[in-house]
């Protein structure tokens, strides 16, 4: 479904609604030049009252709902925008990291080579005295940006510390390396053999474990969560959805979860509604038919959480080298073979049949897909099911799509499926990538341009905790495409800023069911609202993600301002 066709679906609705909502008496009135409603059809004034915009347009008509306490905010040269939506991301696994050791490269941590890799776990150990057999937990190591351009192992990271169990996660969460002793605690040794879809790396010449795990293999370790008492990690899951909200963020995305922590999570908001809506999604890939048979799609929001679906891992990570290509990566893994490919992570006839189950249900699915072989097995899956016609109102998701090539795009058009690209990779992956894929492919990472050129609903994200949920910096990554040391990769396929803002707004909307309720602001849809400190029509392409977010309000209530703008008020 188009931008067009999703506004002109929203202005027959606001037609319906305006009459009643507007003889309201509004809470607040927004006013001002650089109102982005993300519809054809701008507005000089925004009403709401309660959690409900109730009237949107010229000036003079909006005022008509002022009352004796209604507050009028004269924005100014300040821009008021639908709340951004999170089209794909770990809530909890980024909740969960506030506590661990952060170990990622510029722009986001300090690290730039596997010594201060080292030197930050001992000095994390000497702070924090944690006793020895104790646990260490990092996280956000990035080996394309460590100087010495490969994952610190075994050897490394005993010598961080030989008296306590250590694992640092991979920056993209697809791989991780442990010490000796972390090794020993998980009874990995020469004869363990890796789970299906994973890897476990050995020292050349030798079935001894390096320290390196890949995908699946991932699995026979601890994960974050278990150093944190539930206690702790609620405490966590609060603070994190003001991180979102401070970056303008209204919907967040949850996704990867196993079904009993999602009625934890449900149990949990009704305890105390979460001020943000967050979207989880089941994590499909080890649950029996019996158990997928039981995960539904939740209509409504109870507290603020509701489940939107499922989701299903079909390979790894580009940046990682284990996402699963056609042709052979230019430059694949330390000691990969000159035809490595990498490697599906979830048998292919399971997800042929799963996709079937649940779009027969109605389930929603997002399927991480990152290189091209994953993406051909995810469309055939959907194409198999939705063959005949009329394609149902499935909207399945292909996570990520980085390799998607231009006769897979192709394909897409018709099928109902939607892209979500992972559209921050140009810069913080995009000079990586011309090295693991060469320059042709590299450049076509994201294709948004063409995908919007052909009509293809898209949206685009951070995939928090890989990169923070910074929604500026990802529009103006979308828009520029330039990568760390200035190459512009791919400019064909930069999109406008109109463009890349409507893709976190009413397409993200859209990609979650929910542009009835959300991504426009327009009479009858939810306050959820962020206000700019410029507008992102109005400045450089360069300067997008230096905008300031002023404040943040869901559901008509101020869940952040930033105190810049409002000390002293």
């Amino acid at each position: 479904m188009t931008k067009k066709t999703i506004c002109n679906k929203a202005l027959l609705l606001s037609a319906l609604f305006a009459a009643v909502l507007q003889a309201q008496e509004a809470d607040v009135i927004f006013v001002g030049d650089n109102i982005l409603t993300m519809e054809d059809a701008g507005a000089e004034a925004i009403a709401i009252r309660g959690e409900i915009i109730i009237a949107a347009g010229d000036r003079a008509e909006v005022m008509a709902t002022r009352g004796g306490d209604t507050r009028v905010v004269e924005l100014g040269e300040q821009a008021l925008l639908p709340g951004f939506i999170d089209a794909h991301g770990h809530f909890s696994a980024l909740s969960r990291y506030g506590d661990m050791l952060n170990l990622s490269s510029p722009p986001v941590g300090d690290v730039v080579s596997i010594e201060d890799l080292i030197r930050k776990i001992r000095l994390h150990i000497e702070q924090q005295d944690i006793p020895p057999g104790q646990l260490i937990y990092g996280f956000g190591y990035d080996d394309s940006l460590l100087a010495e351009n490969r994952h610190p192992n075994r050897d490394d990271l005993d010598s961080a510390s030989i008296r306590h169990p250590i694992i640092v996660r991979h920056v993209s969460g697809h791989l991780l390396a442990t010490n000796s002793l972390g090794l020993e605690a998980a009874g990995v040794g020469e004869t363990t053999q890796a789970p299906e879809g994973g890897v476990i790396r050995r020292r050349p010449g030798s079935l001894e474990p390096d320290g390196v795990m890949e995908e699946t293999a991932m699995g026979l370790f601890p994960g974050a969560g278990e150093l944190l008492s539930a206690e702790r990690q609620s405490e966590l899951r609060r603070e994190t959805v003001y991180l979102y909200a401070s970056y303008g963020i209204t919907t967040i995305q949850d996704s990867n979860l196993p079904p009993a922590y999602v009625e934890l999570l449900k149990q949990e908001a009704l305890q105390e509604p979460f001020v943000a809506d967050i979207v989880t999604y089941v994590m499909g890939n080890p649950l029996t038919d019996e158990q997928l048979q039981a995960v539904t799609r939740d209509a409504e929001y109870a507290g603020g959480i509701r489940n939107g679906g499922v989701k299903f891992t079909l390979d790894g990570s580009p940046q990682g080298r284990t996402a699963w290509m056609s042709e052979p990566y230019t430059e694949g893994p330390e000691g990969a073979e000159a035809d490595y490919v990498a490697y599906p992570s979830y048998d292919p006839a399971a997800w042929r049949r799963r996709i079937r189950m649940m779009i027969d249900r109605g389930v929603p699915v997002l399927a991480h897909a990152n290189g091209d072989a994953a993406i051909e097995l995810m469309i055939d899956g959907v194409e198999a099911v939705v063959s005949g016609a009329p394609v149902p109102d499935h909207r399945s998701v292909i996570i990520h799509a980085q390799l998607m090539r231009k006769d897979q795009l192709q394909r897409v058009v018709g099928l109902g499926i939607v892209p979500s690209f992972y559209s921050v990779h140009p810069f913080f992956w995009g000079d990586w990538h011309r090295i693991s894929f060469g320059e042709e492919r590299a450049s076509y990472i994201s294709p948004a341009r063409d995908a919007l050129d052909l009509g293809i609903p898209i949206t685009i994200h951070n995939d928090a905790p890989v990169v923070p949920p910074d929604i500026l910096r990802l529009v103006e990554i979308a828009v520029n495409r330039e990568t760390r040391s200035g190459y512009v990769l791919g400019p064909d396929q930069r999109i406008s800023v109109e463009e890349a803002l409507w893709a976190v707004t009413g397409g993200a909307a859209y990609q979650y069911f929910e542009e009835d309720e959300k991504g426009t602001l327009s009479v009858g849809k939810r306050a959820d609202l962020v206000v700019l400190a410029a507008s992102p029509l109005a400045v450089a392409p360069g300067d997008l993600a230096d905008i300031d977010i002023v404040e943040t309000i869901s559901r008509g209530r101020t869940i952040y301002q930033n105190p810049d703008y409002f000390a002293g008020r």
